[in-house]
């Protein structure tokens, strides 16, 4: 299967029961109080809590790093795949587009950049995947800049008009079923 699910915080039950989910991952401020949908089992729930920035020292928030992204990659390769993958954040904008990529890449890590980020841009319109976040997968993951010039060449998605939650491919068409 390995399809992805983006969401917004608000919408993550719904999603989860619609698309039965069993693993969900969450970028949430640090501290932010949700509830996780039952259908998710703890076990495989993944929290992050950082903040949606772009660069470190940014006060007392918390920029994603490099402990972040493994957790991610870590958290990604135990996917079965056998089910969606949820990944949420505040909005579904930013924090959440970028960690489904690095998941993507860590599951299936001989498909192109490109390719990847173009499935991400026709699910979504409105997709602006957080820039450190997409640095440091790249780094961590070895993609010697491919991922970073990607989601360059698909460039700020379109201005948010509210919530809009997105599913895609987590594999390459040509490996899929």
């Amino acid at each position: 299967m390995g399809t992805i699910v983006v969401a917004p915080l608000g919408r993550i039950a719904e999603l989860a029961v619609r698309h039965r989910c069993r693993e969900m991952l969450s970028l949430v401020a640090p501290k932010q109080d949700f509830h996780r949908p039952a259908v998710i089992s703890a076990g495989r729930h993944l929290i992050l809590g950082v903040n949606d920035i772009a660069f470190a020292g940014t006060g007392n928030l918390v920029a994603p790093g490099e402990e972040h992204v493994a957790a991610i990659v870590g958290f990604a390769r135990g996917w079965d795949r056998q089910a969606p993958l949820l990944v949420h954040c505040m909005m579904g904008v930013s924090r959440s587009p970028a960690a489904a990529l690095i998941a993507a890449l860590a599951v299936a890590p001989d498909q192109d950049d490109h390719d990847l980020a173009q499935r991400l841009r026709r699910a979504s319109a409105q997709a602006t995947p957080n820039v450190r976040l997409v640095a440091i997968g790249d780094h961590v993951l070895g993609r010697g800049g491919k991922l970073v010039a990607a989601v360059k060449a698909i460039g700020r998605g379109a201005d948010y008009v509210g919530e809009s939650p997105f599913s895609f491919s987590a594999l390459p068409e040509s490996a899929e079923p």
